[in-house]
Parts: C-alpha cells; sequence; structure tokens
C-alpha cells in the first residue's frame, strides 16, 4: 500500500475525520503494516492491547470466547478502527479479532498515538470531546433501559 492510500483509509476513520492531511500522513508514515490470510487472529482476548488496527482491505470479526462457546460480536470492514480504547489507555482486549477474509490491516501503537496528541494539542481537545460526547450518549442509552428491568 502507498502512503497516499494509506491516508485515503484513515481519512474514513472516524476518530482521525478532523484530521488535516499533514496529520495523517503522519499517522500512516509511523504506523505499520500487516497483512493476514482469512481465519487468522489479528489479536486474542484478554491479551494485553498496545495498538489499534484499522482495517485497510477485507472483514474482520470481533469475537468472545472459545471453541464452541466462540460468538461472533460483529463484523468490520474497510475504514474500521478495531481497539480504539487502548490507544488512550492500557488495556487488555475485551474481545478476539479474527480475519473472515485475506486483510490488509494498519497498526496504530499507543506510543504513535500519544505521539500525536502531543503534537496537536487541538487534536487531544476534539478526542476528549467526542469521548465525553460517547459516554453521555451510552449513559442515556442505560437510562432507557432502567425501566425495562424495573
Amino acid at each position: 500500500m502507498s502512503l497516499e492510500s494509506d491516508i485515503a483509509i484513515l481519512r474514513q476513520v472516524r476518530l482521525f475525520d478532523e484530521l488535516e492531511t499533514d496529520q495523517l500522513r503522519l499517522l500512516a508514515f509511523g504506523a505499520e503494516h500487516r497483512t493476514l490470510r482469512a481465519g487468522e487472529f489479528v489479536f486474542r482476548e484478554n491479551a494485553r492491547a498496545d495498538a489499534g488496527f484499522v482495517v485497510a482491505k477485507g472483514e474482520v470479526a470481533l469475537i468472545r470466547g472459545r471453541g464452541e462457546d466462540a460468538k461472533v460480536l460483529s463484523r468490520h470492514g474497510a475504514g474500521a478502527l478495531l481497539g480504539e480504547l487502548c490507544l488512550i489507555t492500557e488495556t487488555t482486549r475485551p474481545t478476539s479479532a479474527r480475519t473472515e477474509t485475506d486483510c490488509e490491516l494498519i497498526r496504530i501503537s499507543r506510543s504513535l498515538f500519544r505521539r500525536m496528541l502531543e503534537e496537536y494539542p487541538e487534536f487531544a481537545v476534539s478526542l476528549h470531546q467526542r469521548i465525553r460526547d460517547e459516554l453521555e450518549a451510552m449513559l442515556a442509552d442505560i437510562e432507557s433501559l432502567e425501566g425495562r428491568f424495573s
């Protein structure tokens, strides 16, 4: 993949949609590429998480459990960011990610993401606002369910 095609894929990611082209170029330049065949794991449930993955090509399933107990929770294609929480905090993987097709992925390490936040404080402010908005929306969803279980 070329740097320009990486920038085009990163531009599709909601978390990065406010970044300028030069900022996306820095992110793309510092990222790593991974090519996986169908059926391979990108990461495993409960593993230490130190990077997010952008799907550049193919489809990835998020799975909880193992063996016969494994359940596919969702499927994600090009432009999806997997594991975004680990970009801002140390955590473990709540799910496994398995390729459903041959895939090309862009790996963004936590250290690269932190460098972006340090070099572009306006991005950090925007990210903070987005996290706050999403938390408020989740709380509203939880409150709306409260009546069903009372």
